[in-house]
């Protein structure tokens, strides 16, 4: 920077201008340095994806994922259940047991000690009683009716074959739990895209609040060399008058920027999970970043991202969805066995009693005929399903290679910005350092003045808007080809 050293008063003007960047990026309020939080880039890129509620969602949603896999493939395993069951009866109609008690006119009692004539006669003429005393007898000696009942049973069941659906869904869990994880993956890069996002533009308006902050010093300076010039004759009360209104004219942009530092930093710390109350101090310089994009990058944008190997998982899901409904038509086997054991003790605890057992094995098979039509329903939804995800895949690669194409102009245009502002930043600078000169010789206007502090104010912010375009730009190209937005 050019400083004169023959006017004390244009070399007090131009110190004014010295802090930019780093110093524009303390906080404006006096914080206790303990309670501060020093966030570089990095750190908070880390910090966010160890704290957001957006990230633990996502990894909720994996668990979730991985959950069903594991009830999706114990449906397709074995199926074994016991169960033990005590039954205490208070009335029943065949309560009493004994059997069946016939009266003495339907009594079958023949005599063993007549002679044989007789007794051939009375079993030709009673026979008939014979057998209903005989199926009394058979009733008599079941359990029914007892007060005390023990049931043991071990089941099991086992699909043998399902037409193809069981593998399917087997199928279709696994490939919802690799889109869980993608998703994840997707998620965490779009975390580090809105993290560096609102460092960069946190840096960027504390960055033009510093040039403001500059801006009204360098216009304070000016005011007091205004009313020195004033009591030595050199100047008169207008020219005091028009720096006072050059002055307060820039109050309001002072304010304006620093309002817009501090949502800036509201925004930054709701990504982070840091109260609103809680000092913060940006660390990373806002500088260009050393890599933005190449050419290699254009055929992973639409390769490397997660989002779109998500979408392929689901039209793999909507496939396995048309196996299944085709599954339908097809007969299913399965096979049930049962084994159970009873006892019916007189006593509650009569466990030294005869158990009585039974045991069973049903092969069943299943076979569609007509329901209405419903399963042709579900085919030809489920067909609509999967053209719809491919269509989905295709709108999402489309869209893709659109945003990064978008976000590599954006960051070619930023980089030739920042190149073209450099230089702007340097002329206005020697601009205004030659002004303040001329204006000590009399040979400018105060509006001439105020006129090239203007351009530089301007030309600083240009430079540090371009450098923060660039910085986003190269973040939105790396989200784009599926990276998490470094530099």
């Amino acid at each position: 920077m050019t400083r004169s050293t023959t006017v004390a008063a244009a070399a007090a003007l131009l110190l004014a201008l010295a802090p930019r960047g780093v110093q524009a990026q303390q906080p404006a309020a006096a914080a206790s340095t303990r309670d501060t939080v020093s966030l570089s880039l990095e750190g908070a890129v880390t910090r966010a994806l160890g704290e957001s509620d957006e990230i633990r969602l996502a990894r909720s949603d994996v668990g979730l994922a991985a959950a069903q896999v594991r009830a999706t493939r114990a449906q397709a395993l074995p199926q074994l259940s016991a169960n033990l069951a005590y039954t205490r009866t208070f009335a029943s109609p065949f309560g009493g047991g004994g059997g069946i008690a016939l009266p003495d006119s339907l009594s079958f009692s023949p005599d063993s000690t007549a002679p044989l004539a007789e007794r051939v006669r009375y079993l030709e003429e009673n026979a008939t009683l014979a057998g209903l005393q005989g199926l009394g007898s058979l009733f008599s000696g079941l359990p029914f009716g007892q007060a005390n009942t023990y049931t043991a049973t071990l089941s099991g069941s086992q699909t043998l074959f399902s037409g193809g659906r069981t593998g399917a869904a087997l199928r279709i869990a696994r490939s919802y739990r690799s889109a869980a994880e993608l998703t994840l993956v997707d998620r965490e890069a779009e975390i580090v895209l809105q993290v560096r996002t609102a460092y960069t533009r946190a840096q960027l308006a504390r960055e033009l609040a510093g040039i403001a902050r500059a801006a009204l010093e360098q216009a304070e300076a000016f005011l007091a060399q205004e009313r020195l010039r004033q009591r030595a004759g050199e100047s008169s009360d207008l020219e005091v008058l028009r720096a006072e209104v050059s002055r307060d004219n820039l109050r309001p942009q002072l304010v304006q920027a620093e309002n817009a530092a501090e949502l800036a930093e509201l925004e930054l710390k709701r990504l982070l999970n840091i109260p609103t109350g809680q000092p913060v101090r940006l660390t990373s310089p806002l500088d260009a970043p050393a890599r933005v994009a190449t050419e290699a990058d254009a055929a992973l944008a639409t390769t490397g991202r997660a989002s779109i190997a998500a979408a392929e998982r689901q039209v793999e899901i909507r496939d396995e969805a048309i196996r299944i409904a085709r599954g339908a038509f097809l007969p299913s086997v399965s096979v049930q066995a049962h084994y159970g054991r009873q006892l019916q003790p007189s006593e509650i605890f009569g466990f030294g009693e005869t158990w009585r057992g039974d045991a069973a094995a049903t092969l069943n098979v299943s076979v569609p005929i007509f329901n209405g039509g419903q399963r042709n329903a579900e085919l030809q939804t489920a067909r609509l399903e999967a053209e719809r995800a491919r269509l989905q895949l295709t709108q999402l690669r489309e869209g893709v290679q659109v945003e990064y194409e978008q976000a590599r102009g954006e960051a070619e245009r930023a980089r030739a910005a920042i190149a073209a502002r450099q230089t702007t930043v340097q002329a206005a600078q020697r601009v205004y350092d030659l002004t303040v000169l001329r204006y000590q010789r009399g040979l400018a206007t105060q509006l001439e003045v105020s006129q090239s502090r203007l351009e530089l104010l301007q030309a600083r912010s240009n430079l540090a808007q371009a450098i923060a375009d660039l910085r986003i730009a190269a973040a939105r190209v790396e989200r784009a080809v599926g990276g998490n937005g470094g530099d």
